[in-house]
C-alpha cells in the first residue's frame, strides 16, 4: 500500500469520525483530517501550506457573505414579499407559468449567494405558505422547495461549487452561465410541475389574496424592486461591456445592499450585517476547511493518487464512478465532494470541453445536500412546512436525483457537441 493511500484513507477516516462519531462542524473536521493527514505523510505540522489553503477561496468566501447581506436587505426590505405577491397576484389565471415563477423566487436566494441552505431559508420559508395556500400537501411543497433551494445552488451567477471545481484546473469562471441555465432552469421548470401542477390546475386567487403580504407594494410601490435591478443591471454590463471596470461581484452587491437601505421598510445595517454573516458562517468555515484539505492534499500527493485512479477507471465506469461517489461524499458537504471529487473526476474528462463539464459535476455534487444523515436542503425544507421528519421527501426525491444524473451525464457526454452553442465568453 503506497504512502499517497494511507494518507488519504487516514484524511478520510478523521474527517468522517470528525462529523458522525465526535458531532464536530464539517469544517473543524476537514481541518483535523488536514493536520493529521500532513503528520501522517511527515510533513509535521506545515503552518504556510494550512493558511495558504484556509485562503484559497477567500475570494468566493467574499461574495457569499456580501450576497447574503443583500439577501437580507431585501429580505427585510419588504421586497422579496412584494415579489411573491406581485407574481401570484399577474400570473393566478396561469397556474403552469405561476408555479414556474415561484420556483424561480426560490431559487433567488441560492443563485446570488450559492447556498441551498440560504435559498430554503430565506424565498423558501415565504413561499412555503403560499404553495400551501394554493392547495399543494406539505410534503410536495418541501420537495418543491429542496429541489429549488438544490437548483438555484448550481444556476448563475454565482455557482461554488463550479468555483471549487474550476479553481483546481485554473480555470476563470468565465463562460459558465449558458451551460448552468440548461442545467438548471429545465430541471426547475420539470419538477415544479411534477410536484405540484397537478393540485393548482384549478387555483382560486380570490381564496389566498387576503393571506399575501402586499403592504410593501402598496406603501413604497415599483421602487422596492430597485435594488434587485440594480444588482442584475451590473451583472449584465460587466458581462456585455468588457471595457467597463469589472466591478467584481462582492461589489456589486456591496453597492445593490446600499441601495436597498433606501428603498424599502426601514433597515437596520448593524442587524442585517450580523445575522448575514452568522447565517453563512458555517459555509465560510467549510471553504476555508477544503482549501486547507486539498491543500495537503496535494502537498502529500494524494490528489494525483485520485486523479490517476479516475483517469485510468474505463468509460463505463468512470460515468458510474462519477454517479456515485460524488453525491455519497457529498452527504458531508457538497462542496467537500467538489472539491475532493470534482477536481480528479474533471480531469478524467479532459477530453470534453470543460467548462460544460465541470458544470454538470457540479449538478452532480449539489445532490448531496439531500443525502442522508446530513441532508441540509431536506431537512430544513420539511422545517419550514412543519414536517417532523425529512424521509418522506426523501423518498420523493429519488426519482428526481436519477434525473439529474442522467441529464449531466449527458451534458457530459455530449459536452464538445453541445458547447458551441451555450458557452459564451
Amino acid at each position: 500500500m503506497s504512502i499517497e493511500l494511507i494518507v488519504f484513507l487516514v484524511m478520510i477516516i478523521t474527517f468522517v469520525s470528525g462529523c458522525f462519531i465526535l458531532k464536530l462542524p464539517v469544517s473543524i473536521s476537514m481541518v483535523a483530517a488536514a493536520i493529521i493527514g500532513a503528520f501522517v505523510g511527515g510533513y509535521g505540522f506545515p503552518l504556510r501550506h494550512l493558511v495558504e489553503g484556509m485562503f484559497s477561496y477567500v475570494d468566493t468566501i467574499l461574495v457569499i457573505s456580501t450576497a447574503m447581506i443583500f439577501m437580507k436587505v431585501i429580505q427585510d426590505s419588504g421586497a422579496l414579499d412584494a415579489l411573491s405577491a406581485l407574481i401570484i397576484k399577474k400570473f393566478n389565471k396561469t397556474p403552469a407559468l405561476l408555479l414556474c415563477l415561484i420556483m424561480l423566487v426560490i431559487m433567488f436566494p441560492g443563485m446570488i449567494t450559492g447556498s441551498s441552505t440560504a435559498a430554503v431559508l430565506s424565498a423558501g420559508f415565504i413561499m412555503a405558505p403560499i404553495l400551501m395556500l394554493m392547495g399543494i400537501p406539505g410534503i410536495e411543497t418541501a420537495c418543491i422547495i429542496a429541489m429549488g433551494g438544490l437548483l438555484g445552488m448550481i444556476a448563475p451567477p454565482v455557482n461554488i461549487p463550479v468555483m471549487i471545481i474550476g479553481g483546481g484546473l485554473d480555470i476563470p469562471y468565465v463562460g459558465f452561465e449558458g451551460p448552468l441555465i440548461m442545467l438548471t432552469f429545465p430541471l426547475a421548470i420539470l419538477f415544479v410541475l411534477m410536484f405540484g401542477y397537478k393540485y393548482v390546475k384549478n387555483f382560486d386567487y380570490e381564496r389566498v389574496k387576503d393571506k399575501l403580504n402586499n403592504a410593501p407594494m402598496e406603501k413604497h410601490g415599483a421602487k422596492i424592486f430597485i435594488p434587485i435591478f440594480v444588482a442584475l443591471g451590473l451583472m449584465i454590463i460587466n458581462k456585455s461591456f468588457p471595457a467597463f471596470p469589472n466591478l467584481g461581484m462582492p461589489l456589486i452587491f456591496v453597492i445593490a445592499s446600499i441601495v436597498g437601505i433606501f428603498t424599502g421598510d426601514k433597515v437596520s445595517v448593524v442587524k442585517v450585517c450580523k445575522e448575514s454573516v452568522k447565517s453563512v458562517l458555517p459555509v465560510l468555515g467549510i471553504l476555508m476547511g477544503v482549501g486547507m484539505f486539498i491543500q495537503i492534499m496535494t502537498l502529500t500527493g494524494v490528489r494525483g493518487l485520485i486523479v490517476t485512479t479516475c483517469i485510468s477507471l474505463p468509460n463505463a465506469l468512470r460515468y458510474v464512478a462519477l454517479a456515485i461517489t460524488i453525491p455519497l461524499f457529498g452527504a458531508v458537504s457538497s462542496y467537500g465532494s467538489a472539491s475532493v471529487l470534482g477536481v480528479p473526476f474533471l480531469m478524467a474528462f479532459l477530453s470534453g470541453n470543460q467548462i460544460v463539464t465541470a458544470s454538470a459535476i457540479s449538478l452532480i455534487a449539489s445532490l448531496g445536500d439531500m443525502m442522508p444523515p446530513t441532508a441540509l436542503a431536506g431537512i430544513f425544507a420539511a422545517q419550514v412546512v412543519g414536517l417532523d421528519d425529512y424521509k418522506p421527501i426523501l423518498k420523493k426525491f429519488i426519482l428526481p436525483g436519477l434525473i439529474i444524473i442522467v441529464w449531466a451525464i449527458l451534458f457530459i457526454v455530449f459536452s464538445d457537441k453541445i458547447a458551441p452553442f451555450i458557452v459564451f465568453k
